[in-house]
């Protein structure tokens, strides 16, 4: 007796095709989930933490890794020399760089940028506001 043909009679032809992309899926999900809220971030702050330190100059107020402020006074290849006190320089290699502060310049200069945007947008704003009382008005005079 040969019971072979009857192990694989009840499974359908297309059956296995489909449970395998069913198997695969929950796992699909998982990767594209890892890449949008782990990989994806990872990868963007690495390129603006490059960016920050192929940007550093004479002048820059700067904050180490290890929590020391001081003004970059000069700037080589792979290190950068930072101004702590008066007599007091130190070399960095760039990746010790944590950080750069901002001026009060910059600040006051983004400040104002802000209190511009605010002040374009209450204008727009009140023009609208302006243009749908007057389509009123005119609505209410036919």
């Amino acid at each position: 007796m040969n019971f072979v043909p009857f192990l694989n009679a009840g499974a359908p032809q297309g059956a296995g095709q489909g449970s395998l992309l069913m198997t695969f899926l929950p796992f699909l999900l998982i990767i594209v989930i890892f890449y949008f809220f782990m990989i994806r971030p990872q990868n963007k702050k690495q390129k603006e933490t490059q960016k920050m330190l192929n940007a550093l100059k004479k002048g820059d107020k700067v904050v180490t890794i290890g929590g020391i402020h001081g003004v970059v006074s000069s700037v080589k290849d792979n290190t950068i020399i930072v101004k702590v006190d008066e007599n007091a320089k130190i070399e960095f290699t760039r990746s010790a760089i944590s950080g750069v502060e901002k001026s009060d310049e910059e600040l006051a200069k983004e400040a104002k940028a802000l209190e511009e945007a605010k002040a374009a947008k209450a204008a727009a704003k009140a023009e609208k506001e302006a243009a749908k009382a007057a389509k009123k008005a005119a609505k209410s005079e036919k």
